[in-house]
């Protein structure tokens, strides 16, 4: 369905997808909820599953969880597929919630972290579409070689992975290759949603400003000290659970752990075997980072220092 009298609102986008507003919900971990992800496309934009929100941290089983969101809404919805393939058995997890979602009428993939033509294959034979996340020129270069229908242009103010380039300099670089680019970062208001319409993009994808919201789960943390606790809670177990699966992990192989050094400003934990250091980062160490993360954006949300 195109937005009624068109104008800003209907773009290349838009048209692709039959959405009413060109408005991803960006997938975030660990925020991206069920509810979440259908409110946004309910209301004309389109939600992004995060499957490993979905499955980790709101504990569904993918296959239920895609079908609890489709009976939140009948509207599109898509799905992010992390794409690096260093882990033989993630690829095959996310190979396979790849063709659940297609099996449940997803349509619209997001691609980010490696060369998505596998992901293409499968989703142009199911009539879907695939945009893929960039930086810069060269990964876009590697997706348009991959044959995808669009790109999620990352700048420098994205909450995320974020780029080097701001909106403007990464738009002067991609427009060249007459794909719909999307913004991904700085985008928390109506006027910089106008903003990047007019300047050339086909969309926007939001983050951070949809935490704020009434059906984010987070967004009921409206209380800053609540916040700055709930992050501090989830540092400290991250701490304990890495520190004792480390142990263990090592035990086992007969090594001896010389030193454990808690790295407070970066949230990692360094493992110190004498020749070799192991850097970790655990499920709940992501979890930590994202609300570290979100505090400092809270921080502007809620006008706090």
């Amino acid at each position: 369905m195109s937005p009624a009298g068109g104008g800003l609102l209907e773009t290349a986008f838009t048209r692709q997808l039959g959405i009413e507003v060109p408005i991803i919900c960006g997938a975030m971990y660990p925020c991206t909820n069920p509810e979440l992800v259908a409110a946004v496309s309910e209301a004309g934009g389109i939600g992004i599953i995060q499957p490993i929100s979905l499955t980790y941290v709101y504990r569904h089983e993918f296959h239920a969880g895609v079908r609890r969101i489709r009976g939140l809404t009948s509207k599109p919805i898509g799905m992010n597929v992390l794409i690096e393939k260093s882990s033989k058995s993630y690829h095959e997890k996310m190979t396979r919630w790849l063709d659940i979602a297609l099996e449940e009428g997803v349509r619209f993939i997001i691609t980010s972290l490696g060369k998505p033509d596998w992901v293409v294959k499968r989703v142009h034979a199911a009539g879907g579409l695939v945009y893929h996340d960039v930086t810069e020129r060269k990964w876009a270069e590697k997706g348009i070689d991959a044959g995808v229908d669009g790109l999620i242009a990352v700048n420098n103010r994205a909450g995320g992975h974020a780029g080097t380039l701001s909106a403007q300099e990464l738009y002067a670089a991609l427009a060249g290759y007459k794909l719909p680019l999307v913004c991904a970062g700085g985008i928390g208001s109506e006027p910089d949603f106008v903003a990047a319409l007019r300047m050339g993009y086909a969309g926007v994808q939001m983050g951070t400003r949809f935490i704020a919201t009434r059906v984010s789960a987070l967004g009921a943390l409206t209380d800053a000290d609540t916040l700055r606790d709930q992050a501090r809670a989830v540092r400290a177990k991250a701490l304990a659970e890495t520190v004792s699966n480390v142990a263990d992990k090592f035990a086992k192989r007969r090594h001896m752990m010389r030193r454990v050094d808690e790295q407070a400003q970066s949230g990692w934990i360094l493992i110190d075997l004498g020749d070799v250091v192991v850097h970790l980062f655990s499920p709940a160490q992501r979890k930590h980072y994202n609300l570290e993360a979100l505090w400092k954006e809270a921080k502007v949300l809620l006008r706090v220092q």
